[in-house]
């Protein structure tokens, strides 16, 4: 069977990828194969995604021309070492390795290989991902293309300069954490204000959702969205008074700005 995609990892972020590669129109997932050593992982994803899995990422690299580098950062210098020889200019490696920059990442593969930088986050699971793409020298653009076709089968994507990577891990990469504490934190407030715990949540996640939607859906200005919806003297304007005068704008960005500076430690 001819590999036509492989995989070094096959965690939870790779199954995502996985997902929006098959989206394309005649993907067979037998043209996959993924390298994972844990066996029981191994076979729940053979299992559930009817792809071909082997224990030695080496095949992989003999057999693939584009690879997603999935394995954990701390896990890459092993993974590196054993891949290395079997990679040539023939070989696109599309790294999601957090915090590994491409200059780390060539060191490591080889000069020749084509290499492609890609931040991911966790709502790739849900088809609904935000993916931040940086291409390499050595990459061509039809190799951009061919990344961001996969990927946008499960969500939107943007190519920018690596610069701005530390930036984009923090505010995607990780925002989905964030999104996550702020639906809890109004879906407790809707519990103190009387709601059964389940509606509360459900009240909050949708609303969330919606919002969401609509603003993408019609590219309205975040100002003059808040000022139409919080007419004077009303419930959401008595609410956005309570914000304002807080420090919620400067909470968020020292958030963001805590998760970058993680981010660029890490890629030392």
């Amino acid at each position: 069977m001819k590999t036509t995609l492989g995989f070094f990892g096959a965690g939870k972020m790779a199954e995502g990828i996985l997902a929006a590669a098959a989206c394309q129109p005649g993907f067979d997932p037998q043209t996959v194969l993924m390298a994972e050593k844990v066996p029981a992982r191994a076979k729940e994803i053979a299992k559930r995604c009817r792809v071909r899995v082997t224990p030695d990422a080496k095949d992989v690299a003999r057999a693939a021309r584009v690879i997603f580098l999935a394995v954990r950062p701390q896990d890459l210098a092993a993974l590196a070492a054993d891949v290395k020889p079997f990679l040539t200019a023939k070989t696109l490696v599309v790294s999601i390795a957090a915090g590994k920059s491409l200059a780390t990442l060539r060191k490591l593969l080889g000069r020749d290989v084509r290499l492609v930088r890609v931040m991911p986050n966790l709502a790739l699971r849900a088809r609904e991902g935000m993916c931040a793409i940086c291409p390499a020298k050595n990459a061509t653009p039809a190799d951009v293309k061919r990344v961001a076709k996969i990927l946008n089968g499960a969500g939107r994507t943007v190519v920018l300069p690596e610069k701005c990577f530390d930036a984009v891990t923090a505010l995607s990469g990780s925002g989905p954490a964030f999104f996550a504490f702020m639906e809890q934190a109004m879906a407790a407030g809707g519990v103190k204000l009387g709601l059964p715990a389940d509606a509360a949540r459900l009240l909050a996640e949708q609303t969330m959702l919606g919002t969401a939607a609509y603003l993408r859906q019609s590219g309205a200005d975040l100002e003059t969205f808040i000022s139409g919806v919080a007419t004077p003297g009303g419930t959401t304007a008595a609410g956005m008074d309570v914000l304002r005068a807080s420090d919620f704008a400067s909470v968020v960005a020292a958030t963001l700005k805590a998760a970058s500076d993680r981010s660029a430690e890490l890629g030392k």
